[in-house]
């Protein structure tokens, strides 16, 4: 079918084929060899508008016909890849059209079935692949050899026999093992504390706590990262928007898309559509480096400033006792 033929079906807008219509523009834009930006725009602005009106067949089909398209249109791609995973298989498994970003969104928002299509992609970046791994099999951190957890934080053991009464809920041993792992990580101050990630490379320590889905994780490694105390990590990213952990990102010099993967594991809520994931990848792009850094000095001379506190007070709690010593000495000579 030539270009002439497909731009006659695009004219061709008779009410009641939307079905027909929407199979065989896409058919005839698929059988072009090099089709023009012009005729990309025409294919989208015919089939978007009777995307709603067509069945799951149709769509089942196109997104198959796209997915072997070198020049698919991206705008109807990305609304196929929101379908079902029955139907947005082929694309998600095969489409160029679909970048990086456009792939964890998807994952963010559709989950595992999403997420197991797109790591049979043939050629699939690691922050991706690694994300996919972490959804098939969930974990808090990466923990040391199980004796080694156990001489951390040992449990008695269980008794031999247990009462029917006695048998544990399903879920409540998982629910166990991760209570204690928060414990090995609790931030300074509560109790002693072992960072599983020391050693790792800073993004590496930020994307796997991020993942976990604990705060205070997060903040520990935020913490460490920026060089600030735990109070001071724990405000950045308990804002209401993501713009402070934005600054904190950049000031770390992370790409656009690990700076990413980081913010939307730790402020889901911010990316519900494509047009909030370009915002922030044009906020983060144009942000200056030397601003954010700024922004990091001013968090440093915050964390000094209460540290000096802290101690002036701790100092003029000691005062008082002494001086009442040396009087007490002195009256009793």
């Amino acid at each position: 079918m030539s270009s002439s033929d497909f731009r006659q079906i695009a004219i061709r807008t008779e009410a009641g084929k939307a079905e027909r219509l929407f199979r065989a523009a896409v058919s005839a834009f698929c059988s072009l060899t090099r089709p023009s930006r012009r005729e990309i725009a025409q294919l989208e602005d015919l089939t978007l508008p009777l995307f709603d009106e067509v069945s799951v067949e149709s769509r089942r089909y196109v997104a198959a016909a796209l997915s072997e398209c070198e020049y698919a249109p991206a705008a109807l791609v990305r609304r196929l890849a929101e379908e079902p995973v029955e139907i947005a298989a082929p694309l998600l498994i095969r489409s160029n059209a679909l970048s990086d970003i456009d792939l964890i969104a998807l994952i963010g928002r559709h989950g595992l079935p999403h997420a197991r299509a797109i790591a049979r992609r043939k050629e699939i970046n690691p922050t991706i692949a690694h994300l996919i791994r972490a959804l098939e099999k969930p974990t808090l951190v990466k923990t040391r050899p199980p004796e080694t957890v156990t001489k951390l934080a040992p449990v008695k053991p269980a008794p031999a026999v247990a009462l029917e009464d006695e048998r544990p809920v399903p879920g409540e041993a998982e629910e166990t093992a991760r209570r204690r792992l928060r414990s090995m990580m609790r931030p300074a101050g509560e109790g002693v504390a072992v960072n599983l990630f020391l050693g790792q490379p800073t993004y590496v320590k930020l994307r796997e706590t991020a993942l976990t889905g604990s705060a205070a994780f997060f903040q520990t490694a935020l913490a460490d990262a920026l060089d600030i105390d735990f109070a001071t990590a724990r405000s950045v990213t308990e804002q209401a928007s993501c713009t402070a952990l934005l600054a904190a990102l950049k000031a770390l010099d992370l790409s656009e898309d690990r700076a990413f993967l980081i913010a939307v594991a730790v402020y889901p809520g911010e990316f519900p559509h494509p047009q909030a994931i370009r915002l922030f990848l044009d906020r983060y792009r144009l942000l200056h480096r030397e601003a954010a850094l700024d922004k990091v000095r001013t968090w440093k001379a915050e964390t000094l400033s209460r540290a000096i506190r802290g101690n002036a007070a701790e100092s003029a709690e000691r005062q008082p006792s002494n001086s009442d010593g040396s009087a007490a000495s002195l009256k009793a000579s």
